[in-house]
């Protein structure tokens, strides 16, 4: 006897079948749970391995080495160092001997200069430079410039720094 109650013989022999069907619509294939069994479906799809089928060609080195960087994200360090690198071709070579690019921290670049007249000087052509980054150098991230003159000397510490309150008013 059935569920129901009939002999098994009134239900057909095909009801197995339908329990297994309803079962593997609902909880999906067994066999396809494993990573590994994914991977060999997903080739099935894709129409397997066949010589000479299609994505079997070999790939030239930069296309491999392009598509690992933007795989695992470096596409913007890498813009980033090959714009320090290409920083006289950007400025020119003239003004890139008074200047030279110290770092990017929050998609600001930071640009050391000889003297605060070429500090003064890059900050007039701030939007050919910002315009030049972003053309050349998209995924840099490079939002602003930032244009610094030599540091002066700090008379806080050293030898010729005394203790105390600082200078007073010494001409009167």
């Amino acid at each position: 006897m059935s569920e129901a109650g009939t002999p098994a013989e009134e239900t057909g022999p095909d009801e197995h079948l339908a329990v297994y069907l309803r079962f593997r619509r609902v909880f999906g294939d067994a066999g396809t749970r494993s990573a590994t069994a994914r991977k060999r479906a997903a080739k099935k799809k894709e129409g397997g391995s066949v010589p000479f089928g299609a994505g079997r060609d070999p790939h030239g080195l930069g296309e491999v080495i392009d598509g690992l960087a933007s795989k695992m994200g470096w596409t913007s360090p890498l813009a980033r160092s090959e714009l320090l690198l290409s920083w006289p071709g950007i400025v020119g070579v003239e003004t890139a001997e008074h200047c030279t690019p110290t770092g990017i921290e929050e998609g600001v670049l930071t640009v050391r200069c000889d003297s605060t007249a070429w500090a003064t000087q890059l900050r007039l052509m701030r939007s050919q430079v910002t315009t030049t980054i972003a053309q050349r150098y998209p995924s840099a991230g490079i939002e602003s410039v930032r244009f610094e003159g030599p540091n002066a000397p700090s008379w806080k510490r050293g030898p010729k720094s005394i203790p105390g309150r600082g200078p007073r008013d010494t001409y009167g």
